[in-house]
């Protein structure tokens, strides 16, 4: 009897360190309301690079195109850990946590290179991926995303033409209050409510990404682009806290390595598309228009100064806002 319980315990012993049982294989959903654009790039470089790292020990499951809910629904999947990570503009986290709303700024980022010598300086990546812990979140991802343009259903090549229309915009004050200071009405939609919103007359137009009209074929629905870029959008990846902590060590630090490598790799990606997705805008008998020299310098002029009241009333959004300005502008963080 005693025989066999030694010999029992030493095959548990000897099966517990077979390395294809000490860690039982993790899912990985990863989630956006996007698609062929890049967010969805860098979720499929990522899972290469994770791969890559600790083979099959992560499952990675790729859910662009909101197939796990509309976009309210993924930021509150991934805070109480039914869907492990989100990729989003920040403009979409500010009700999560207003320290968002300092990469939303009109005129902070005035080019790609601007979000990338902020965003992946190596001092405030480390910053970033845990800027964001007393939230039950983790960065690990952050790119650049696209230039900010109004898509409408009519023509409207001014300032003053967007007087009255109803915009879709980002759920993000720094996006819904400069449309209000132009005359617009602004609506926080989420991504997948906006076409038929377009189509009923609820919407005269939104506030975009241009990769996005793109991708979902926006030139059936309507022709115009105002190209205003007042800003820089940056998208970020977030990941549950608490299920990252339960991943292994080497986990964990594969996840944080995929995560940053796929940034680099997918920056130049982000760069061509954007530039791609004027040319199809075109081809598609879309039209862009531009602001006049006036309207443009008036348009900044207004939306610098309504930024320096919103930043004023939020301490914490203005520190790390003046942390990506300082960056941007070359010097070292305070």
């Amino acid at each position: 009897m005693f025989s066999r319980f030694l010999h029992a315990a030493a095959l548990a012993a000897s099966i517990a360190l077979l390395p294809h049982v000490a860690q039982a294989q993790t899912t990985m959903k990863l989630a956006s309301a996007t698609i062929n654009d890049v967010q969805h790039e860098w979720q499929k470089v990522f899972a290469e690079e994770l791969a890559a790292r600790v083979g099959d020990a992560v499952k990675t499951e790729i859910y662009p195109a909101s197939q796990l809910g509309a976009i309210p629904r993924m930021a509150e999947g991934v805070l109480l850990g039914t869907i492990e990570a989100f990729t989003t503009p920040t403009s979409f986290m500010t009700n999560v946590d207003p320290r968002f709303q300092a990469f939303d700024v009109p005129g902070l980022f005035k080019s790609p290179d601007d979000v990338r010598k902020a965003i992946h300086d190596p001092e405030y990546r480390d910053h970033l991926e845990s800027l964001f812990l007393d939230k039950g979140l983790r960065v690990i991802g952050a790119i650049y995303n696209s230039p900010t343009v109004v898509f409408t259903t009519s023509e409207v090549d001014t300032l003053a033409g967007l007087q009255g229309l109803k915009i879709r915009t980002f759920a993000s004050p720094l996006q819904i209050r400069p449309m209000e200071q132009v005359g617009a009405t602004p609506l926080p939609l989420a991504l997948s409510e906006v076409i038929p919103q377009l189509e009923s007359g609820g919407l005269d137009g939104m506030l975009v990404g241009m990769p996005i009209l793109t991708a979902f074929k926006y030139y059936d629905v309507g022709k115009h682009i105002l190209d205003l870029r007042f800003a820089e959008i940056v998208s970020m990846t977030v990941v549950n806290e608490d299920w990252f902590q339960m991943q292994t060590e080497e986990v964990r630090a594969a996840i944080i390595e995929a995560g940053r490598a796929a940034e680099e790799i997918v920056f130049p990606w982000g760069v061509e598309n954007v530039e791609k997705t004027y040319a199809i805008w075109t081809e598609n008998d879309g039209i862009v228009h531009q602001l006049s020299a006036e309207d443009q310098a008036k348009m900044e002029a207004d939306f610098a100064a309504l930024s320096a009241e919103i930043l004023a009333a939020e301490p914490a959004v203005l520190a790390e806002y003046e942390r990506l300005r300082a960056l941007v502008d070359g010097k070292a963080a305070q």
